[in-house]
């Protein structure tokens, strides 16, 4: 599925590089093993290459698709989860998880909205933080454009 050198996603982790794939000895049966390193902060992630899939690891975006990730970010017509922070925190928190780009779009949304109604708990601002810095890692590398422009794009959206 992946070659050294490609880009990947890892589910609540954002872009990896694919640096190498190993050959371990797991339990007297050789694994091959996708050896990541998180872009945002070095970390290293080992995935059985025949578990990849149900991890979650996946290709980056087409720019296709982030014409529908933007749409979902201007999509203003929606109903905010108005329960308790801690409840909406898990929620939010498990559509990160997931790895899904269009998941991580509406967390991202609904927490912009949100803080026009009403202060975000800190976990909140946190996660708004977070569902930003994802989204605009994976498309600026999709666009093969600068984060910034990316991010600036996204506040244009923001603020319209």
């Amino acid at each position: 599925m992946f070659k050294v050198g490609d880009s990947a996603v890892y589910p609540a982790h954002g872009v990896a590089v694919v640096k190498r794939i190993d050959e371990k000895d797991v339990g007297g049966k050789k694994k091959k093993f996708y050896v990541l390193q998180v872009v945002e902060n070095q970390m290293t992630i080992m995935v059985p290459t025949d578990n990849a899939e149900a991890v979650g690891l996946r290709e980056i975006i087409s720019t296709k698709d982030v014409t529908s990730v933007y749409k979902i970010l201007k999509k203003r017509d929606v109903k905010i989860d108005q329960t308790t922070w801690n409840r909406r925190y898990r929620e939010y928190m498990e559509k990160i998880k997931t790895g899904s780009v269009y998941e991580i779009a509406e967390v991202l949304r609904n927490l912009f909205l949100l803080r026009h109604s009403k202060d975000l708990s800190f976990g909140e601002r946190k996660m708004l933080d977070q569902a930003k810095h994802l989204l605009v890692k994976e498309i600026s590398l999709a666009k093969q454009s600068k984060e910034e422009d990316v991010e600036q794009e996204i506040q244009t959206i923001f603020a319209s």
